[in-house]
């Protein structure tokens, strides 16, 4: 991990409330899917930490983010040009492992890391399932991005007016995916449903944090299995196999 300061190619609007920013920093060759970064907000005292989403190359990335509120407000104002300063990358991250067929479940915010994943599964060869959950049409994105990797995509949405509607697993069920390896990230009660019916696979957690860098201890997590054992979400996480913790 190191601290840089990251120039902006771009940040631009891709879906409601959703925006896309491509950096240029010399971090990005060190990057892995399901990893984060620490970014500095000018006028905010603690970083954002945002998913990498894409490795565009060894000297650029992007990220995906929502406007929720004013941290990620005034990101979202900047423009190509700008620089930012980024920590990172931080966390854990998804093992590329030796299957056949994967199936990846993302869920808002949580779909972004789902793409560079895809793309280290497609460049072996694994065949790739995927399944995209938001709350609405307006929210849907990188539905293409995922079919020019080669993915099949299926797309839900809460209230019906995209693809399936209701939840990531209708989708599943509706489209009879069989795959039992699964990669997710999403909302808790998206992952919690998901760990009721897959066993194999890892799932990334959405958590609060402060520092990133498991010095504050703010987003811990109980074993699942071991008691008085806990994990630090930053930096043991944001990725643990399926069943690792509590929710």
């Amino acid at each position: 991990m190191r601290e840089e300061n990251g120039l902006i190619l771009s940040n631009t609007c891709i879906a409601k409330d959703t925006y896309k920013m491509m950096i240029q920093a010399e971090m990005a060759k060190d990057m892995q899917p399901g990893q984060f970064v620490n970014l500095q907000i000018q006028g905010y005292f603690l970083r954002r930490p945002i998913s990498i989403s894409y490795v565009d190359d060894e000297h650029c990335f992007t990220i995906v983010y929502k406007v929720v509120g004013d941290g990620t407000q005034a990101l979202s104002k900047l423009s190509a040009n700008d620089e930012i300063n980024i920590f990172g990358p931080l966390g854990s991250f998804y093992p590329i492992e030796d299957e056949k067929e994967v199936l990846l479940l993302g869920g808002g915010v949580g779909v972004p890391p789902m793409l560079e994943l895809a793309k280290c599964y497609r460049k072996q060869g694994t065949k790739v399932d995927v399944v995209l959950g938001f709350n609405d049409a307006d929210s849907v994105f990188y539905e293409d991005e995922f079919k020019a990797l080669g993915c099949d995509v299926v797309v839900a949405t809460m209230d019906g007016s995209k693809g399936v509607k209701g939840t990531v697993i209708d989708a599943v069920d509706a489209h009879h995916i069989t795959c039992d390896y699964v990669c997710s990230c999403g909302p808790r009660p998206m992952l919690k449903t998901i760990e009721a019916r897959y066993t194999r696979g890892y799932m990334s957690f959405e958590s609060r944090m402060a520092c990133g860098i498991g010095a504050c201890m703010a987003c811990v997590a109980k074993d699942k299995k071991e008691e008085n054992l806990y994990h630090k979400i930053c930096k043991e996480g944001p990725v643990f196999p399926i069943g690792k913790v509590e929710f």
